[in-house]
C-alpha cells in the first residue's frame, strides 16, 4: 500500500504515463477544479490565476512597448457581422455559441459569443481609420473566447473557454502586414521563451491549415514530453476580401482611397500555461520560471509554536516582501509535510526557519530548479535570493531547450516518417507544396502516421531540393511533421 505521504504526492511518472501525471499535477496541485457541472468549462483556482495574472502582465506590457492599445470590446457580436465574410463564417458557425434570447424575448438579431473578434474589431476599424497617418494601426484586448469544442477536452489545452490576448492591427501594405507577423515573432521569442521559458519552433501553416479568413497564417509549437507539439500562440495576415467587406481603407499621401491590410496575433494564456506546466514539471510536481511563480519564496519555520523561530521568520518574510513575493507557512502540518507540499506547488525558493539555524546565524535555502538545498550565514539570505532570482528561469530554460534537441529527425520516406513518430519525433521531409495541390500527400500522411504537416519555416525555402517524400514530384517546401493536441 502507498503511504499517506506517497498518496498527497503525485505518483504518475511524467515519462512513463504523461496523461495520468497531467491530471495529477492539476487536480493535486490546485490548478483547476473539474467539478463544474458544464462540460468544457473550467473553474480556475488560485494556483493557476496567479501564475497566469504576471503572465497577462508580461504580455501586455511587451505589447503596449511596441505601440498596442488597450480595448475592452464587448462580449457579443451580431450574427450579420459574421456573414460580411463568407471563408470566416464558414470556418466559425459550427463552433460559435448563439444568444437567442434576452429573458423570455426572442432577439430580432442572434448575438454570438465571441469565438475571435475579428468581426468586432473591423467594424470599428471602419469607422475610425480614415488617413495613412493613422496606420499602423494596433490594438489588443484581453478576453475570454468561446467555442464549441466537440473533441475531447483537458484542462487547459483544450475547452470551450479560454483565456487569451488578442491583437488586432491595420497596415498600409502587405508588406507592412508581413513586419507585422515578424514582430509577433518576436514577441514569441522574447516572452514565450524568454520570460515563460517555452522552446518553440515558428512555422508558417499549410493552406489547408489556414485561420478562417487568413491570407496567411503563422504559428508556434512547443514539443511536449510525450512527442505530441501544442500549437500557442498563431498570427495571421488577414484574407484582404475581409478588410474589404468591412469597408476598411484610407486616404494615402496623394488622397486616393486605399484598401488596409490586417493582422491578428492570439496569445492563449491559459493554453500558454499548459505548456509551462508541461515543458517545466517533474515527477515532484510544477516548476515556475521566477517571473511568473504565484508565490517566489517560501518561508518554513520548523516550529510554529516556537515564539524565537516565528519572530525570525515574520522578520525575513518583511525583509524580502520589498522585491519578491513572498509568504509564510504556520499551518499545523508536520515540516516534512510542508517541504513537499510547496516543491509539489512548484515554489521557486523555500527558506527553513529551525532553531539551531538562528542560534548559529545561519539560515537553510532550498531552491527548486536545481532541487539543491544549500546552508548559508544568514547576512547573506537576501543577496542570496536576489542571485537565485537572476539563475533561476535561465536554468529553466536551459534544461526546456534540451527538449528539441535531436528530437527533430530527416525523413526520406513515409516509412521513416512514420517511425519518427512512433517514437516521438517531429519528421522533417522534403514535401510538393503547402498549397492546395498538396492535400493528397498530406492526408495520406495523416492517415498513414496519426501526424500532421505542422508547416515551414520562414528560413528554409532556399535550402530545399530533391523530391517530395510521397508523391516523387519536385519538392518545394521543406515540412515538419508531428502529432498535436
Amino acid at each position: 500500500m502507498p503511504s499517506k505521504k506517497n498518496q498527497e504526492g503525485i505518483t504518475a511518472k511524467k515519462n512513463e504515463n504523461f496523461s495520468e501525471w497531467y491530471t495529477q499535477v492539476v487536480q493535486k496541485c490546485e490548478l483547476a477544479d473539474l467539478r463544474y457541472n458544464v462540460k468544457g468549462f473550467l473553474v480556475f483556482q488560485p494556483w493557476s490565476v496567479l501564475s497566469m495574472e504576471k503572465m497577462y502582465r508580461h504580455m501586455e506590457k511587451n505589447l503596449q512597448k511596441k505601440g498596442h492599445k488597450p480595448y475592452w470590446f464587448p462580449t457579443v457580436i451580431p450574427k450579420s457581422n459574421f456573414e460580411k465574410e463568407s471563408s470566416h463564417v464558414k470556418g466559425f458557425t459550427p463552433e460559435v455559441f448563439w444568444i437567442t434570447k434576452g429573458g423570455n424575448t426572442k432577439l430580432e438579431e442572434p448575438l454570438a459569443l465571441r469565438p475571435t473578434s475579428e468581426t468586432a474589431f473591423y467594424q470599428m476599424f471602419n469607422l475610425w481609420i480614415r488617413s495613412y497617418k493613422d496606420l499602423p494601426f494596433k490594438t489588443y484586448q484581453r478576453a475570454q473566447v468561446f467555442r464549441y469544442e466537440t473533441k475531447a477536452t483537458r484542462p487547459f489545452l483544450r475547452g470551450r473557454e479560454f483565456h487569451w490576448i488578442e491583437t488586432h492591427c491595420v497596415h498600409a501594405t502587405i508588406e507592412d502586414a508581413m513586419k507585422q507577423v515578424k514582430e509577433d515573432m518576436q514577441t514569441n521569442k522574447e516572452i514565450l521563451h524568454d520570460i515563460y521559458g517555452l522552446p518553440f519552433i515558428f512555422f508558417q501553416r499549410p493552406e489547408w491549415d489556414k485561420f478562417a479568413g487568413a491570407y496567411r497564417t503563422f504559428a508556434s509549437d512547443v514539443l511536449n514530453p510525450d512527442g505530441k507539439v501544442i500549437q500557442q500562440p498563431s498570427t495571421h495576415i488577414i484574407s484582404p476580401s475581409f478588410a474589404k467587406a468591412f469597408n476598411i481603407t484610407y486616404k494615402d499621401k496623394d488622397g486616393k482611397e486605399k484598401p488596409a491590410y490586417t493582422t491578428c496575433y492570439g496569445p492563449a494564456i491559459s493554453r500558454i500555461f499548459a505548456s509551462v506546466v508541461i515543458v517545466h514539471g517533474d515527477d515532484k510536481g510544477l516548476k515556475f520560471p521566477w517571473e511568473i511563480a504565484p508565490i517566489q519564496v517560501m518561508i518554513i519555520p520548523i516550529d510554529i509554536e516556537n515564539k524565537e523561530i516565528m519572530k525570525k521568520a515574520e522578520s525575513i518574510k518583511k525583509q524580502i516582501e520589498g522585491f519578491a513575493d513572498v509568504s509564510l507557512d504556520s499551518t499545523e502540518k508536520r515540516a516534512g509535510e510542508k517541504f513537499n507540499h510547496w516543491e509539489m506547488k512548484g515554489v521557486p525558493i523555500r527558506i527553513d526557519i529551525g532553531l539551531n539555524d538562528i542560534k548559529k546565524k545561519k539560515t537553510t535555502i532550498f531552491r527548486r530548479d536545481l532541487d539543491k538545498k544549500e546552508v548559508i550565514n544568514e547576512k547573506d539570505l537576501m543577496k542570496k535570493i536576489n542571485q537565485i532570482s537572476k539563475e533561476f528561469t535561465k536554468n529553466l530554460i536551459k534544461k526546456a531547450d534540451k527538449i528539441f534537441e535531436g528530437r527533430i529527425k530527416k525523413a526520406k520516406s513515409l516509412g521513416e516518417i512514420k517511425k519518427a513518430i512512433e517514437q516521438g519525433l517531429i519528421a522533417k521531409c522534403n514535401f510538393c507544396s503547402v498549397n492546395k495541390e498538396g492535400i493528397s500527400c498530406a492526408e495520406k500522411i495523416e492517415k498513414e502516421t496519426g501526424a500532421q504537416i505542422r508547416g515551414t519555416k520562414l528560413d528554409e525555402k532556399s535550402l530545399v531540393s530533391g523530391k517530395c517524400v510521397i508523391c516523387g514530384r519536385k519538392a518545394n517546401e521543406i515540412v515538419y511533421v508531428a502529432r498535436s493536441y
